[in-house]
């Protein structure tokens, strides 16, 4: 019945925070919705933003900044990432570390955003754990 998933919403402290933290550090386009607020597009997904305490409705029960565990794929090596979380003043929580993806077995870089939400990048590996 699901095919795909179109977008997710991050219930967030700071939205310019957020927007640069995406953009800058995991390369995340801004997309103006066209409401007077932005989005972060990446392929062919997006993040909505709802600020706390003002999100929009419906929305979750318990909307809460860093409440969400989010795991990106990415067709750049993860450890490539190091460089960017660095400059960015961005601590690696774990990784790389191989884990189980939704497609088969990943290779994970773990770090928190601005709100304290866990975000995960990883690359897909084959089932031998060579990256493909």
């Amino acid at each position: 019945m699901i095919s795909h998933l179109d977008h997710l919403v991050l219930t967030v402290a700071d939205i310019p925070r957020t927007i640069r933290f995406y953009s800058e550090v995991l390369g995340m386009t801004v997309v103006p919705l066209g409401d007077g607020r932005d989005a972060l597009s990446f392929g062919s997904q997006m993040i909505k933003l709802h600020e706390a305490g003002r999100e929009l409705e419906p929305h979750a029960a318990r909307a809460t900044p860093g409440s969400a565990d989010l795991c990106f794929l990415s067709d750049e090596p993860v450890e490539g990432l190091f460089q960017s979380l660095a400059t960015h003043g961005v601590d690696v929580v774990e990784g790389p570390v191989v884990r189980a993806g939704a497609g088969g077995p990943i290779l994970s870089v773990y770090f928190r955003d601005p709100d304290g939400n866990l975000i995960e990048v990883s690359n897909a590996l084959s089932e031998s754990g060579a990256g493909r």
